[in-house]
């Protein structure tokens, strides 16, 4: 394994964050979900779900497990979020039990009083997309989580997707 020069290991913040602790525990969710994404429909539906989030590599990190019970079909989805100490950024990363092989490209980004902002590129529909998260509403009991898809590089955002936590 490679070392780091002693320069470089010292600029990196050895402490673990607490921007997702909100979100350690077991939670049922509300969803509300764009019936065609990009396609200018303006019809929602709404499903409940539930999820479990936890710290990994000694709180370094975390991951959570969903159970989305999508109408037609539920399926089970895990986030898994790292942060590079050496920016404080966080990447997360989504796979779900529809493509077991595949792990999205990670949406990238922080906190900043209270909203988390993340962003990624990504593909939809055979077109490149920017892809937004944005965690908001954050209380010990309740958090909100936001989908967004840009065709035009983050100019405009289409919201696709909500996810209101509510602890259990």
């Amino acid at each position: 394994m490679p070392k780091l020069a002693p320069d470089a290991a010292s600029t990196l913040d050895p402490a673990p964050s607490p921007d997702f602790d909100f979100l350690m525990g077991i939670w049922t969710c509300r969803h509300r979900y764009r019936v065609r994404r990009l396609a200018g429909c303006d019809d929602w539906i709404g499903f409940d779900g539930t999820c479990a989030a936890r710290k990994i590599l000694d709180g370094h990190g975390n991951i959570d497990e969903s159970d989305i019970a999508f109408p037609g079909g539920g399926y089970r989805g895990m986030s898994l979020r790292t942060r590079d100490p050496g920016t404080g950024r966080w990447s997360i990363h989504w796979l779900d039990s529809r493509r077991p092989g595949r792990m999205t490209p990670p949406v990238k980004g922080g906190f900043d009083g209270g909203i988390g902002l993340f962003y990624g590129d990504d593909e939809f529909g055979g077109r490149p997309i920017r892809v937004r998260f944005l965690w908001s509403r954050i209380t010990p009991r309740s958090a909100r989580w936001e989908q967004a898809f840009s065709l035009d590089e983050g100019n405009s955002w289409e919201t696709n997707w909500f996810m209101d936590f509510t602890r259990a």
